[in-house]
């Protein structure tokens, strides 16, 4: 085995991103839960979500609340994913995963940008581009994943992650179309359990990755890991 000494202002750098990665990694998730949940609780008897998706608290007039929240989510995202692709070991296509990833916070940013609305007889539409951002952060996120477990999976440090990341990232991928087809649209069969598919979706798979991938990157940057 060897070894590349990197200079004191290079690992520096380095150890900085990381750990502002960390930070991003799991403040992301964890903001943006604790954002949806509050609004939910404010928007009692207007607001159901059961059969509503996370989007839905755009429309009204406090939808700029989860504008803002999407925003914050998105931008965490793309940092945690420059973060995670300096504590994974280099290899060939390695960048594919945090390239991907970052994308799902550009798609979350986007999601703000073109915001669900609520027409004038309190039912909610979209103007124009929310639903691409919906697909393509969902998309992503799911791709992300996939790719992040086959880096994880070449890392001795990461490896014990490697199967949990990618079954969560396609059981996302296989649920991706699932829902396109079964329960988003308004005439789906399961349209009425929208809101608590899409939670299932974002609470027990894509979140729960994120964070154990921003956790063992905590580790990572601090040195507690040996191969």
């Amino acid at each position: 085995m060897y070894t590349i000494q990197d200079s004191p202002v290079g690992t520096s750098k380095r150890s900085d991103l990381r750990l502002w990665g960390t930070v991003a990694g799991v403040g992301g998730p964890v903001v943006f839960t604790l954002g949806f949940l509050a609004q939910e609780q404010l928007r009692r008897g207007e607001y159901d979500p059961m059969s509503e998706v996370v989007s839905a608290l755009e429309a009204g007039p406090h939808g700029w609340v989860q504008q803002a929240n999407f925003v914050v989510l998105g931008l965490l995202t793309m940092v945690f994913a420059v973060g995670l692709h300096r504590g994974l070991a280099s290899s060939g296509a390695g960048f594919v995963g945090p390239l991907v990833l970052f994308i799902s916070g550009a798609a979350s940013v986007l999601a703000a940008a073109f915001p669900l609305r609520e027409g004038a007889a309190g039912t909610t539409y979209d103007p124009g581009g929310h639903q691409v951002a919906g697909a393509l952060f969902f998309a992503s996120s799911s791709i992300a994943l996939i790719a992040l477990s086959r880096r994880c999976a070449a890392d001795p440090h990461w490896r014990g992650l490697a199967r949990w990341i990618l079954v969560a990232g396609v059981l996302a991928a296989v649920s991706f179309p699932l829902m396109g087809a079964l329960v988003i649209p308004d005439d789906a069969p399961l349209h009425d359990w929208a809101g608590l598919a899409q939670r299932l979706v974002v609470l027990v798979l894509l979140f729960p990755a994120r964070v154990a991938l921003a956790v063992r990157l905590l580790n990572v940057a601090r040195g507690h890991l040996t191969a």
